[in-house]
């Protein structure tokens, strides 16, 4: 039987088997999970939590962040969460979890930024005022003595490092047009006394202010031995009456007067459990401790809501207790995540899946508001992609809002999905509609209740029906992944499929033959990982069972493998006749230098998570990007398992992503150089 004919099969039989109610259901249905929680979803009491996180996160200093936390945890318990902890990172600046730098306590009381000249209108000549708008003040921004801080302001252009660390800047306040976390290290070298950020990624926001959340000379917590500079964010109608000012007059004098301090103290995170009855979890995680409502007060929000449905509707026997517990864990981004990892091993062990949930809740009447779920990487394959597209599917569908799904994206806490950590993790994000990421005018009226309670239910249904996952749906997820392995393959293919008639000579096509080759049997590979990855599910008595269950659907997925290379065969073979070729067109690899080097080379990783070198100043980078961030780096090193050489990596790190010039040995030996890899075989 066919791939396809097996698939409708499956269909017709569930469309004909009458669904039992799900109390009575010990494997209750899909659609039924997510129309039993889309009916008890309350958006008005996730609304509520929103506006309570955005009254103290909007200060988004430590002691906010501490009020916060204890909101968090009030509510957990409230909600009907069990063993509901807080805890905290030590937020030193010095402790490093995995190569993380844990970034200094910050608080602030008052800061201004003043025009001095008296020609103005009063109203006109403050530009930042903390208390009335936080934003107008950079997070980590240095103090000044209590009288103040007045100079001169100098305008610079663009965000050159090396020129901006040359131009004299000394005893200076320093307008920017780009964000000046990217290069603070070069206004500490050049001897700014702070930054005005005039930079805003939605100019049209007349009156917002760009937040500015990074501060540390190497990259973006502030830590210990980061420079104390001041910094200030302004509106584009401040920035332009202050460039207008410097056009005319040619010096503008400033005074800034900032009550801050930094000091040793601790970086919250809370995480509490609707209990299971077995030892395994899945997890929602999601940060708190920024300044915007949309970005991400909702996603806090939806958290807890999803956990406050299913609790009600566990307790009122509307659905049964999970298998497995189901845990919310909010913290701060990256620095908090990496903590409760660190430091929960064995629980992170035991979680089987994971939903990220920092992402806006926006107005359904704006466009660009639609999600995008954005799915493991490669090296991380899952069932979890399949599953959450189907989640979606059966929900979107049924809402009338468009959705989209997206390759892996390194920049939140998703980096769970990496093989070090080994949770698969998946991340659904949208627009805001109006541009508002880390602006001022992020708040709490620009949410869309409608909005928070459909990414409220899509998160709680993910999390219940995997929580209640057992080896019989292990085997639905096995066929619900090989259909989507099915399509990628034949997505691999295509490209080389369309170039083949366009090639005109018969090296072109010996080189679309080995490249299409290549792209099958990774795809092959990696959609039978995914298939695979379901035995996770399986009791560990039933695992050969399942492994049993399981090969019949690789086997298919290879056969189909075999089909389009046979195809993309046939069709160049078609191309090299037209072109009067007597010979079998055969592939024709390409072997770089930086490939032979490469295969001498096996990079063992010392920690787990990405390499934000922030432990590093940014001239002893090299040119190379921070590995917190960069797609290319970060993929590599995800693909580093300790047994692969390095142009294994790279081939892989190339199937994944496209081709790229990045010089991949010269950065991992600069990785070596500075201790963050080891190397066997050389």
């Amino acid at each position: 039987m066919s791939w396809i004919s097996k698939r409708q099969a499956f269909v017709f039989l569930t469309a004909c088997v009458a669904l039992p109610a799900i109390p009575e259901d010990p494997h209750p249905n899909l659609e039924l999970v997510v129309q039993t929680i889309r009916s008890e979803v309350r958006p008005d009491q996730a609304m509520d939590f929103v506006r309570h996180v955005y009254a103290t996160d909007r200060w988004f200093t430590f002691p906010k962040f501490q009020e916060t936390a204890a909101y968090l945890s009030h509510t957990m318990g409230e909600i009907g969460l069990e063993n509901v902890e807080l805890l905290g990172a030590p937020a030193d600046g010095v402790t490093q979890v995995g190569f993380w730098t844990e970034p200094l306590a910050w608080d602030a009381k008052s800061a201004h930024l003043e025009i001095l000249d008296s020609s103005l209108p009063p109203a006109d000549r403050i530009l930042a005022d903390y208390e009335k708008t936080p934003a107008s003040l950079g997070m980590w921004s240095g103090p000044t003595p209590p009288e103040g801080i007045t100079a001169d302001v100098v305008e610079i252009h663009g965000a050159d490092e090396v020129a901006i660390a040359k131009t004299p800047l000394k005893g200076k306040f320093v307008l920017t047009d780009q964000n000046p976390a990217g290069f603070k290290w070069a206004l500490v070298k050049a001897g700014a006394l702070g930054a005005i950020n005039a930079f805003t990624e939605n100019p049209e926001l007349r009156d917002g202010r760009q937040w500015i959340n990074a501060w540390g000379d190497n990259g973006w917590g502030f830590t210990k031995g980061s420079a104390p500079l001041l910094s200030f964010s302004i509106s584009p109608r401040e920035a332009a009456l202050l460039r207008n000012l410097l056009a005319e007059r040619g010096n503008v004098r400033m005074k800034a007067i900032v009550d801050s301090r930094y000091y040793a103290g601790v970086y919250p995170y809370v995480t509490g459990v609707i209990p299971g009855t077995g030892p395994e979890e899945v997890l929602t995680l999601g940060h708190a401790f920024e300044q915007g409502a949309e970005d991400n007060a909702t996603g806090v929000a939806a958290m807890l809501e999803s956990l406050a449905t299913l609790r009600r509707l566990i307790a009122e026997g509307k659905l049964p207790s999970p298998r497995r517990s189901i845990r919310i864990l909010i913290m701060g981004e990256m620095y908090g995540s990496m903590h409760y990892v660190a430091t929960h091993r064995d629980r992170v062990r035991r979680t089987i899946a994971a939903m990220c949930m920092d992402t806006p809740a926006a107005s359904y009447n704006l466009a660009g508001t639609e999600y995008t779920f954005y799915l493991n990487p490669h090296v991380a394959k899952s069932y979890t992609d399949a599953f959450i597209l189907r989640v979606a599917e059966e929900y979107f569908s049924k809402a009338g809002r468009p959705w989209h799904s997206h390759a892996f994206m390194s920049g939140t806490d998703t980096y769970l999905a990496e093989p070090t950590v080994n949770v698969p993790t998946v991340w659904p994000y949208s627009g805001s509609g109006v541009h508002t990421h880390h602006n001022s005018e992020d708040t709490p009226d620009r949410v869309d209740p409608r909005t928070l309670r459909d990414i409220a239910a899509v998160n709680a249904s993910y999390l219940y029906y995997l929580a209640n996952a057992s080896e019989l749906e292990s085997l639905w997820l096995a066929e619900l992944s090989q259909t989507r392995g099915y399509d990628q393959i034949l997505q691999a293919i295509a490209p080389f499929l369309d170039r083949v008639p366009a090639a005109k000579d018969a090296e072109t096509l010996g080189r679309l033959l080995s490249d299409a080759l290549d792209h099958v049997a990774y795809s092959v590979d990696r959609e039978s990982q995914a298939v695979l990855s379901v035995e996770r599910l399986a009791p560990n008595e039933k695992r050969d069972e399942t492994a049993k269950a399981l090969a019949p659907l690789i086997e298919d997925l290879r056969r189909f493998g075999d089909e389009q290379r046979e195809r993309v065969r046939r069709a160049i073979q078609r191309r090299a006749t037209e072109m009067g070729l007597s010979v079998p067109v055969k592939p024709i690899e390409t072997r770089t230098a930086q490939a032979a080097e490469a295969s001498k080379i096996v990079v063992c990783r010392k920690r787990f998570g990405t390499l934000p070198l922030d432990d590093l100043p940014p001239e002893q980078w090299q040119g190379f990007p921070s590995g917190a961030w960069a797609s290319v780096p970060t993929t590599a090193l995800y693909w580093c398992d300790g047994h692969r050489n390095l142009a294994e990596v790279i081939h892989l790190t190339q199937m994944e992503l496209g081709p790229t010039d990045f010089d991949f040995v010269g950065y991992f030996r600069f990785l070596r150089a500075h201790g963050y890899v080891d190397f066997l075989g050389e």
